[in-house]
């Protein structure tokens, strides 16, 4: 079992703005759910608890703990409304890239305001989620997830010199060792009409 980095991410959902189902405002009981995309893997889930009074511009202001496994691309944040009769119904979705607070050079605890479009299950424009958040903790606990694998990586660009001429590579008209450093790249200097 591979052990990975994880982060623990506290996620303050504050408030949304102008949510709608099929057009309409919503009326009552919206709720958030927040979750690491996890690329079909089990992964922590937290919900907000339901706001009976806002309408369609509801107020949580209510802290959730998400554990972000290594290699996680996006946070999803999902508004939700709860009804007796229809049960939980989709507002919206917000996809968060975790590049948003991950990888600059503020530090861990560092708190962030955030607001970011909501889109229905069409696609179309649906509200605004504004949200807090910052990396509480790291650990190098867990196991390695489809999410968590790295990138492929660049490619390299080489190419292979005649051994019995020269005893490397030809680079900017020099021999080096090895691989060709720099390949030529055109670019045109103008388009035309």
């Amino acid at each position: 079992m591979a052990t990975t980095h994880h982060r623990r991410l506290e996620v303050t959902v504050i408030s949304g703005e102008d949510l709608r189902i099929k057009g309409r405002p919503i009326k009552s009981n919206a709720f958030v759910t927040v979750m690491p995309d996890s690329c079909g893997q089990p992964s922590s889930v937290s919900s907000t608890k339901l706001d009976a009074r806002g309408k369609s511009y509801p107020s949580w202001d209510e802290k959730l703990h998400v554990d972000l496994p290594a290699g996680t691309r996006h946070v999803v944040m999902e508004a939700r409304r709860r009804s007796s009769s229809a049960g939980d119904k989709l507002i919206g979705t917000a996809w968060i890239p975790v590049s948003d607070f991950v990888g600059d050079f503020t530090p861990e605890n560092y708190l962030r305001f955030l607001s970011y479009r909501l889109r229905d299950a069409e696609g179309l424009r649906n509200g605004i989620i504004n949200i807090s958040l910052r990396v509480v903790a790291s650990s190098y606990k867990g196991t390695l997830s489809c999410s968590s694998r790295l990138p492929p990586p660049l490619p390299q660009f080489r190419m292979p010199v005649d051994r019995e001429k020269h005893s490397g590579t030809v680079t900017g008209g020099t021999v080096t060792g090895g691989t060709v450093t720099g390949v030529p790249v055109w670019y045109p200097s103008q388009r035309r009409a």
